[in-house]
């Protein structure tokens, strides 16, 4: 069976790439375990590797040892945890990356299970410590009991990736698929980032044992549980329009349209819709209707930026609708609406002339008027948000991404080998 990341010679197959900022006194150890973690994978698959070091600014001198060392070091400018591996990722000459920290919390050498699931056809490998083993010492009680299970249960609620550890620091991921994903983030959310666009994208993704170390630093670690548990939790949902967007929008229309449509019911049946569910009610419930139609368009808009930039595949019901997904649509809807809207209120101001301009004691036809105009208004201001995000084209989304697959996993390289 051919092995699609076999090297020749001495070629690089596997880079070992570590996030550094002033880690002079773990940087030892830690490239001393990646360089056995690769002879036991030379040993075992027969791929040659490198160690990297992305280098974050450190002042203490860890770029030259790395270098002593043996290992190859870049340069990072952009400060940040996530801004170090992205670019780490970026130079290494591998096929597969490995990530781990520089400060002898991870053994490397659990990275070889991970080689042997990509070579299986994985596309992204995950650690996890709590499969394995955490040592006395080597988390914190508030992140292991609920800082991380909380996390990875938000995380696997919203995006249905099934790892246990979602966060765990020792990865394996092929370089194709790091390339795919078109990762961002800068801090410590770019590990919830990953996980997350690749269960969005479809790639396949695997879960071996880990052990997590006491770390070898003299100094506080960089990680701060509460800033970066937050941003990890605002990144959650940064990445999932469903459950930001969609979800308010579904109950707040299921709450208010019902009420609307009762209370409009009793206006024509001769019933006084003001006496069954008051004025009050009927402003609020068309005020829930008008912000329920904008959290559509918003969760749309996300939905569609994700699909254009790759991380996201399109759903079915987006795919049914997409030949009418188009700024056209859009203006004409709204401009259907506001026309609408505005000879309701017109009617309500001939009715009130009849009445020689006395008090008309039922809110409904001018709030339903109003409220029409406003979802036209935010219909073709929202249409032309979308084609803007959709790459300035009326249609939002282009043909391919029309045909692509909603939801089949990406073929891995070996399958292609195969092949």
């Amino acid at each position: 069976m051919p092995n699609p990341f076999e090297t020749h010679s001495d070629a690089v197959a596997v880079s070992i790439v570590m996030p550094c900022l002033n880690e002079v006194r773990s940087l030892p150890a830690c490239i001393a375990n990646a360089q056995a973690s690769l002879a036991l994978i030379r040993a075992q698959y027969g791929l040659s590797g490198e160690v990297l070091v992305a280098d974050n600014g450190s002042t203490d001198g860890s770029q030259a040892l790395a270098h002593r060392l043996g290992a190859r070091v870049a340069q990072v400018a952009e400060a940040g945890y996530g801004a170090a591996l992205r670019g780490g990722f970026t130079a290494a000459e591998g096929r597969i990356l490995i990530m781990g920290d520089a400060d002898g919390s991870y053994d490397f050498c659990d990275a070889a299970a991970m080689v042997g699931e990509i070579l299986k056809g994985a596309d992204l490998c995950m650690g996890s410590r709590f499969k394995g083993e955490i040592k006395r010492g080597a988390m914190p009680w508030k992140n292991r009991y609920i800082g991380n299970p909380l996390l990875t249960g938000v995380l696997n609620l919203l995006f249905r990736t099934g790892a246990s550890d979602a966060h765990c620091g020792l990865r394996a991921i092929t370089k194709s698929c790091f390339q795919r994903l078109g990762l961002t983030g800068t801090g410590m959310e770019f590990a919830s980032e990953m996980v997350i666009k690749a269960a969005l994208n479809g790639e396949k993704m695997a879960e071996t044992p880990c052990t997590l170390s006491p770390d070898l630093r003299d100094r506080p670690p960089h990680l701060r549980p509460w800033r970066d548990g937050w941003r990890h939790l605002r990144y959650l949902f940064m990445l999932s329009p469903a459950w930001l967007f969609a979800a308010p929008a579904i109950l707040g229309a299921a709450f208010a349209l019902p009420i609307l449509v009762l209370a409009t019911q009793y206006f024509f049946s001769g019933e006084s819709a003001t006496a069954t569910f008051g004025n009050y009610w009927i402003i609020l419930c068309a005020a829930m209707v008008s912000f329920s139609h904008l959290s559509a368009l918003m969760a749309l808009a996300a939905h569609l930026y994700g699909v254009r930039e790759g991380y996201r595949r399109p759903k079915t019901l987006t795919r049914l609708l997409a030949p009418w997904l188009s700024l056209e649509t859009m203006l004409i809807l709204g401009a259907l609406c506001i026309a609408f809207g505005m000879a309701v209120l017109f009617g309500v101001v001939w009715y009130w002339s009849t009445r020689q301009y006395a008090a008309i004691y039922s809110v409904l036809p001018a709030v339903c008027g109003t409220l029409l105009v406003t979802l036209g208004a935010q219909n073709m201001f929202g249409g032309f948000l979308l084609a803007i995000i959709g790459g300035n084209e009326a249609q939002f989304l282009s043909r391919s991404v029309r045909q692509a697959p909603t939801a089949a996993p990406r073929s891995s390289g070996l399958k292609e080998a195969e092949a």
